[in-house]
Protein backbone atom coordinates (compact mmCIF):
# COMPACT_ATOMS: atom_id res chain seq x y z
CA UNK A 1 0.00 0.00 0.00
CA UNK A 2 2.77 2.45 0.88
CA UNK A 3 4.62 1.65 -2.34
CA UNK A 4 1.46 2.21 -4.40
CA UNK A 5 0.82 5.52 -2.66
CA UNK A 6 4.41 6.57 -3.34
CA UNK A 7 4.07 5.70 -7.03
CA UNK A 8 0.88 7.74 -7.38
CA UNK A 9 2.31 10.67 -5.47
CA UNK A 10 5.33 10.67 -7.75
CA UNK A 11 3.71 10.02 -11.12
CA UNK A 12 0.01 10.86 -10.84
CA UNK A 13 -0.83 13.13 -7.87
CA UNK A 14 -3.93 14.26 -9.77
CA UNK A 15 -5.34 10.78 -9.19
CA UNK A 16 -4.97 11.14 -5.43
CA UNK A 17 -6.69 14.52 -5.62
CA UNK A 18 -9.56 12.99 -7.60
CA UNK A 19 -9.97 10.15 -5.10
CA UNK A 20 -10.12 12.62 -2.21
CA UNK A 21 -12.79 14.64 -4.02
CA UNK A 22 -14.83 11.50 -4.66
CA UNK A 23 -14.73 10.64 -0.96
CA UNK A 24 -15.71 14.17 0.01
CA UNK A 25 -18.53 14.44 -2.52
CA UNK A 26 -19.80 10.87 -2.50
CA UNK A 27 -23.35 11.98 -1.62
CA UNK A 28 -23.51 14.08 -4.77
CA UNK A 29 -21.47 12.04 -7.27
CA UNK A 30 -22.15 9.01 -9.40
CA UNK A 31 -18.83 7.36 -10.26
CA UNK A 32 -18.24 4.89 -13.10
CA UNK A 33 -15.08 3.06 -14.16
CA UNK A 34 -15.62 2.65 -17.90
CA UNK A 35 -12.35 0.80 -18.65
CA UNK A 36 -8.84 0.31 -17.29
CA UNK A 37 -5.24 0.93 -18.35
CA UNK A 38 -2.41 -1.18 -17.05
CA UNK A 39 0.86 0.47 -16.01
CA UNK A 40 3.10 -2.40 -14.91
CA UNK A 41 1.46 -3.86 -11.81
CA UNK A 42 -0.78 -0.80 -11.30
CA UNK A 43 -4.27 -0.60 -12.79
CA UNK A 44 -5.53 2.84 -13.74
CA UNK A 45 -9.31 3.05 -14.15
CA UNK A 46 -10.75 5.38 -16.78
CA UNK A 47 -13.14 7.19 -14.49
CA UNK A 48 -16.31 9.13 -15.30
CA UNK A 49 -18.17 11.20 -12.73
CA UNK A 50 -21.71 12.56 -12.89
CA UNK A 51 -23.64 14.98 -10.75
CA UNK A 52 -27.00 16.66 -11.05
CA UNK A 53 -30.24 15.66 -12.71
CA UNK A 54 -31.00 12.07 -13.68
CA UNK A 55 -33.80 13.13 -16.03
CA UNK A 56 -33.29 11.99 -19.64
CA UNK A 57 -34.68 15.36 -20.74
CA UNK A 58 -32.12 17.42 -18.82
CA UNK A 59 -29.38 19.27 -20.70
CA UNK A 60 -25.86 17.92 -20.19
CA UNK A 61 -22.47 19.63 -19.98
CA UNK A 62 -19.39 17.40 -20.25
CA UNK A 63 -15.93 18.39 -19.04
CA UNK A 64 -12.96 16.41 -20.37
CA UNK A 65 -9.21 16.63 -19.82
CA UNK A 66 -5.94 14.78 -19.97
CA UNK A 67 -6.22 13.57 -23.56
CA UNK A 68 -2.56 14.48 -23.98
CA UNK A 69 -0.60 13.29 -20.99
CA UNK A 70 1.96 16.08 -21.02
CA UNK A 71 -0.81 18.71 -20.84
CA UNK A 72 -1.78 17.82 -17.30
CA UNK A 73 -2.90 21.38 -16.55
CA UNK A 74 -6.13 20.44 -18.36
CA UNK A 75 -6.86 17.75 -15.78
CA UNK A 76 -5.84 20.06 -12.95
CA UNK A 77 -8.20 22.83 -14.08
CA UNK A 78 -11.10 20.37 -14.11
CA UNK A 79 -10.17 19.08 -10.65
CA UNK A 80 -10.19 22.69 -9.45
CA UNK A 81 -13.72 23.12 -10.85
CA UNK A 82 -14.87 19.83 -9.33
CA UNK A 83 -13.31 20.83 -5.98
CA UNK A 84 -15.27 24.10 -6.03
CA UNK A 85 -18.56 22.40 -6.87
CA UNK A 86 -18.25 19.73 -4.17
CA UNK A 87 -17.41 22.25 -1.48
CA UNK A 88 -20.23 24.59 -2.57
CA UNK A 89 -22.73 21.75 -2.39
CA UNK A 90 -22.15 21.65 1.35
CA UNK A 91 -23.77 25.09 1.79
CA UNK A 92 -25.06 26.49 -1.53
CA UNK A 93 -28.82 25.89 -1.92
CA UNK A 94 -28.83 27.78 -5.22
CA UNK A 95 -26.31 25.32 -6.69
CA UNK A 96 -28.48 22.42 -5.55
CA UNK A 97 -31.44 23.94 -7.38
CA UNK A 98 -29.34 24.53 -10.50
CA UNK A 99 -28.20 20.90 -10.54
CA UNK A 100 -31.82 19.75 -10.44
CA UNK A 101 -32.08 21.15 -14.00
CA UNK A 102 -28.78 20.02 -15.54
CA UNK A 103 -26.42 17.04 -15.52
CA UNK A 104 -22.66 17.48 -15.36
CA UNK A 105 -20.30 14.80 -16.65
CA UNK A 106 -16.58 14.76 -15.85
CA UNK A 107 -13.82 12.68 -17.41
CA UNK A 108 -10.78 14.58 -16.10
CA UNK A 109 -8.07 12.02 -16.94
CA UNK A 110 -8.76 10.40 -20.31
CA UNK A 111 -5.12 9.35 -20.74
CA UNK A 112 -3.83 8.52 -17.23
CA UNK A 113 -1.04 6.39 -18.68
CA UNK A 114 0.24 9.35 -20.68
CA UNK A 115 0.05 11.62 -17.64
CA UNK A 116 1.92 8.99 -15.64
CA UNK A 117 4.66 8.78 -18.30
CA UNK A 118 4.64 12.54 -19.04
CA UNK A 119 4.06 11.92 -22.74
CA UNK A 120 1.60 13.39 -25.22
CA UNK A 121 0.59 9.94 -26.46
CA UNK A 122 -0.90 7.03 -24.56
CA UNK A 123 1.36 4.14 -23.42
CA UNK A 124 1.02 2.56 -26.88
CA UNK A 125 2.54 5.65 -28.49
CA UNK A 126 -0.75 6.80 -30.07
CA UNK A 127 -1.90 10.42 -30.03
CA UNK A 128 -5.52 10.00 -28.98
CA UNK A 129 -6.61 13.22 -30.68
CA UNK A 130 -5.42 11.80 -34.01
CA UNK A 131 -6.93 8.35 -33.42
CA UNK A 132 -10.50 8.65 -34.70
CA UNK A 133 -11.34 7.10 -38.10
CA UNK A 134 -11.62 10.51 -39.75
CA UNK A 135 -9.42 11.80 -42.56
CA UNK A 136 -8.94 15.50 -43.19
CA UNK A 137 -9.98 17.13 -46.43
CA UNK A 138 -6.94 18.43 -48.27
CA UNK A 139 -3.43 18.84 -46.92
CA UNK A 140 -2.51 18.84 -43.24
CA UNK A 141 0.72 20.00 -41.55
CA UNK A 142 3.48 17.41 -41.93
CA UNK A 143 3.49 15.07 -38.90
CA UNK A 144 1.42 17.47 -36.75
CA UNK A 145 -1.69 16.76 -38.80
CA UNK A 146 -1.44 13.09 -37.87
CA UNK A 147 0.88 10.42 -39.26
CA UNK A 148 1.01 6.62 -39.57
CA UNK A 149 4.77 6.34 -40.15
CA UNK A 150 5.87 5.33 -36.67
CA UNK A 151 4.79 5.41 -33.06
CA UNK A 152 8.25 6.74 -32.28
CA UNK A 153 7.35 10.00 -34.01
CA UNK A 154 4.87 12.47 -32.49
CA UNK A 155 1.22 12.69 -33.57
CA UNK A 156 1.03 8.98 -34.45
CA UNK A 157 -2.52 8.02 -35.47
CA UNK A 158 -2.24 4.26 -35.04
CA UNK A 159 -2.44 1.68 -37.80
CA UNK A 160 -5.08 2.14 -40.47
CA UNK A 161 -8.13 -0.06 -40.00
CA UNK A 162 -7.40 -0.96 -36.38
CA UNK A 163 -9.90 -0.16 -33.61
CA UNK A 164 -9.47 3.04 -31.69
CA UNK A 165 -7.30 2.96 -28.60
CA UNK A 166 -8.94 2.00 -25.31
CA UNK A 167 -8.87 5.56 -23.99
CA UNK A 168 -10.29 7.06 -27.19
CA UNK A 169 -13.06 4.48 -27.31
CA UNK A 170 -13.88 5.14 -23.66
CA UNK A 171 -14.28 8.85 -24.44
CA UNK A 172 -16.44 8.12 -27.48
CA UNK A 173 -18.68 5.74 -25.52
CA UNK A 174 -19.03 8.22 -22.68
CA UNK A 175 -20.18 10.98 -25.03
CA UNK A 176 -22.54 8.63 -26.85
CA UNK A 177 -24.17 7.35 -23.69
CA UNK A 178 -24.16 10.44 -21.48
CA UNK A 179 -24.31 13.48 -23.79
CA UNK A 180 -25.75 12.67 -27.20
CA UNK A 181 -29.05 11.41 -25.78
CA UNK A 182 -29.81 14.77 -24.21
CA UNK A 183 -31.86 17.38 -26.10
CA UNK A 184 -29.01 19.88 -25.60
CA UNK A 185 -25.44 18.99 -24.71
CA UNK A 186 -22.18 20.92 -24.63
CA UNK A 187 -18.71 19.52 -24.11
CA UNK A 188 -15.43 21.21 -23.25
CA UNK A 189 -12.11 19.40 -23.70
CA UNK A 190 -9.23 21.13 -21.87
CA UNK A 191 -5.80 21.29 -23.56
CA UNK A 192 -2.74 23.55 -23.52
CA UNK A 193 0.16 24.42 -25.74
CA UNK A 194 -0.91 26.59 -28.69
CA UNK A 195 -0.20 30.30 -28.91
CA UNK A 196 -0.17 33.21 -26.51
CA UNK A 197 -3.96 33.44 -26.27
CA UNK A 198 -6.47 31.17 -24.61
CA UNK A 199 -8.64 29.84 -27.39
CA UNK A 200 -12.02 28.14 -27.50
CA UNK A 201 -12.12 26.01 -30.63
CA UNK A 202 -15.17 24.50 -32.25
CA UNK A 203 -15.31 21.94 -35.06
CA UNK A 204 -13.99 21.31 -37.59
CA UNK A 205 -10.39 20.19 -37.32
CA UNK A 206 -10.65 18.01 -40.42
CA UNK A 207 -12.09 20.57 -42.81
CA UNK A 208 -12.14 24.28 -43.45
CA UNK A 209 -15.83 24.05 -44.21
CA UNK A 210 -18.17 25.55 -41.58
CA UNK A 211 -20.14 23.22 -39.33
CA UNK A 212 -23.92 23.00 -39.47
CA UNK A 213 -24.28 24.78 -36.11
CA UNK A 214 -22.13 27.78 -36.94
CA UNK A 215 -24.94 30.15 -35.95
CA UNK A 216 -25.23 28.58 -32.49
CA UNK A 217 -21.48 28.83 -31.93
CA UNK A 218 -21.44 32.46 -33.04
CA UNK A 219 -24.38 33.32 -30.79
CA UNK A 220 -22.64 31.69 -27.83
CA UNK A 221 -19.55 33.75 -28.65
CA UNK A 222 -21.60 36.96 -28.68
CA UNK A 223 -23.22 36.20 -25.35
CA UNK A 224 -19.91 35.33 -23.67
CA UNK A 225 -18.32 38.56 -24.89
CA UNK A 226 -21.31 40.66 -23.82
CA UNK A 227 -21.64 38.95 -20.43
CA UNK A 228 -17.95 39.14 -19.49
CA UNK A 229 -16.61 42.15 -21.40
CA UNK A 230 -13.81 42.81 -18.89
CA UNK A 231 -12.94 39.26 -17.97
CA UNK A 232 -12.94 36.69 -20.69
CA UNK A 233 -9.54 36.26 -22.41
CA UNK A 234 -10.69 33.84 -25.08
CA UNK A 235 -10.30 33.87 -28.83
CA UNK A 236 -13.29 31.87 -30.07
CA UNK A 237 -12.96 30.32 -33.53
CA UNK A 238 -13.11 27.09 -35.57
CA UNK A 239 -9.91 25.08 -35.19
CA UNK A 240 -9.46 24.94 -38.97
CA UNK A 241 -8.76 28.68 -39.00
CA UNK A 242 -5.35 27.69 -37.59
CA UNK A 243 -4.69 24.21 -39.02
CA UNK A 244 -6.40 20.97 -39.95
CA UNK A 245 -5.73 17.44 -38.72
CA UNK A 246 -6.68 13.84 -39.27
CA UNK A 247 -8.41 11.76 -36.63
CA UNK A 248 -10.00 14.40 -34.42
CA UNK A 249 -12.28 12.72 -31.87
CA UNK A 250 -14.65 15.68 -31.58
CA UNK A 251 -15.13 15.89 -35.35
CA UNK A 252 -15.97 12.20 -35.30
CA UNK A 253 -18.48 12.62 -32.46
CA UNK A 254 -20.06 15.78 -33.86
CA UNK A 255 -20.67 14.16 -37.24
CA UNK A 256 -22.10 11.07 -35.58
CA UNK A 257 -24.44 13.18 -33.46
CA UNK A 258 -25.61 15.06 -36.56
CA UNK A 259 -26.34 11.80 -38.35
CA UNK A 260 -27.95 9.82 -35.53
CA UNK A 261 -29.62 12.60 -33.52
CA UNK A 262 -30.53 15.36 -36.01
CA UNK A 263 -33.24 16.70 -33.71
CA UNK A 264 -30.81 17.27 -30.82
CA UNK A 265 -28.00 19.76 -30.30
CA UNK A 266 -24.46 18.64 -29.46
CA UNK A 267 -21.80 21.38 -29.41
CA UNK A 268 -18.24 20.21 -28.69
CA UNK A 269 -15.62 22.81 -27.79
CA UNK A 270 -11.91 22.62 -27.00
CA UNK A 271 -10.25 24.97 -24.53
CA UNK A 272 -6.70 25.49 -25.77
CA UNK A 273 -4.80 27.28 -23.02
CA UNK A 274 -2.06 29.43 -24.52
CA UNK A 275 1.08 28.07 -22.91
CA UNK A 276 3.39 30.28 -24.98
CA UNK A 277 2.38 33.12 -22.66
CA UNK A 278 3.70 31.18 -19.66
CA UNK A 279 6.95 30.49 -21.50
CA UNK A 280 7.32 34.14 -22.51
CA UNK A 281 6.98 35.23 -18.89
CA UNK A 282 9.35 32.50 -17.69
CA UNK A 283 11.80 31.60 -20.52
CA UNK A 284 13.52 29.02 -18.32
CA UNK A 285 10.56 26.75 -19.05
CA UNK A 286 12.06 26.24 -22.51
CA UNK A 287 14.65 24.02 -20.86
CA UNK A 288 11.94 21.60 -19.75
CA UNK A 289 9.66 19.89 -22.29
CA UNK A 290 7.00 19.65 -19.58
CA UNK A 291 7.26 23.42 -19.14
CA UNK A 292 6.14 24.02 -22.73
CA UNK A 293 2.62 22.90 -21.79
CA UNK A 294 2.16 23.74 -18.12
CA UNK A 295 2.67 26.78 -15.89
CA UNK A 296 5.58 26.10 -13.56
CA UNK A 297 5.71 29.12 -11.24
CA UNK A 298 3.31 28.71 -8.32
CA UNK A 299 1.31 31.93 -8.51
CA UNK A 300 0.84 31.55 -12.28
CA UNK A 301 -0.29 27.95 -11.85
CA UNK A 302 -2.85 29.03 -9.24
CA UNK A 303 -4.11 31.80 -11.54
CA UNK A 304 -4.72 29.32 -14.35
CA UNK A 305 -6.59 26.98 -11.97
CA UNK A 306 -9.07 29.72 -11.08
CA UNK A 307 -9.35 31.88 -14.20
CA UNK A 308 -11.40 29.41 -16.27
CA UNK A 309 -14.06 28.71 -13.63
CA UNK A 310 -16.33 31.54 -14.92
CA UNK A 311 -16.23 29.88 -18.36
CA UNK A 312 -17.35 26.57 -16.87
CA UNK A 313 -20.17 28.31 -14.99
CA UNK A 314 -21.15 30.10 -18.18
CA UNK A 315 -21.43 26.88 -20.20
CA UNK A 316 -23.63 25.31 -17.53
CA UNK A 317 -25.89 28.38 -17.54
CA UNK A 318 -26.06 28.29 -21.35
CA UNK A 319 -27.14 24.65 -21.32
CA UNK A 320 -29.81 25.24 -18.66
CA UNK A 321 -31.18 28.30 -20.49
CA UNK A 322 -30.77 27.02 -24.05
CA UNK A 323 -34.32 27.96 -24.96
CA UNK A 324 -33.57 31.61 -24.27
CA UNK A 325 -30.66 32.00 -26.69
CA UNK A 326 -30.71 29.32 -29.39
CA UNK A 327 -31.40 31.15 -32.68
CA UNK A 328 -34.40 30.28 -34.85
CA UNK A 329 -35.62 31.07 -38.32
CA UNK A 330 -34.44 34.30 -39.89
CA UNK A 331 -32.33 35.21 -36.86
CA UNK A 332 -30.38 31.98 -37.29
CA UNK A 333 -29.81 32.68 -40.98
CA UNK A 334 -28.51 36.15 -40.15
CA UNK A 335 -26.16 34.77 -37.53
CA UNK A 336 -24.85 32.22 -40.00
CA UNK A 337 -24.03 34.97 -42.48
CA UNK A 338 -22.32 37.03 -39.78
CA UNK A 339 -20.29 34.02 -38.64
CA UNK A 340 -19.24 33.18 -42.20
CA UNK A 341 -18.05 36.74 -42.73
CA UNK A 342 -16.28 36.86 -39.35
CA UNK A 343 -14.40 33.55 -39.56
CA UNK A 344 -14.29 32.67 -43.24
CA UNK A 345 -14.59 36.04 -45.00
Amino acid sequence: MEQRLYQFQRHLPEWLHLESLIRLGQRHLRVYDVDTIQMGDITLPLRVLEMGSRSPGAPVVGFFGGVHGVERIGSQVLLSWLHSLIHRLQWDDQLHRRLERVRLVFMPMINPGGIWRRTRSNPNGVDLMRNAPVDAEGKVPFLAGGQRLSRHLPWYRGRAGEPMETEAQALVNTVRQRLMNAPVSISLDCHSGFGRRDRIWCCYARSQKPIAHLAEVYRLKQILEHTYPYHHPYLIEPQSVNYTTHGDLWDYLYDEAREQHPDRLFLPFTLEMGSWLWVRKNPRQLLDFFGLFNPIIGHRHNRVLRQHLPLFEFLVAMAVNAGNWLPRGEARENLTRQAMKHWFG
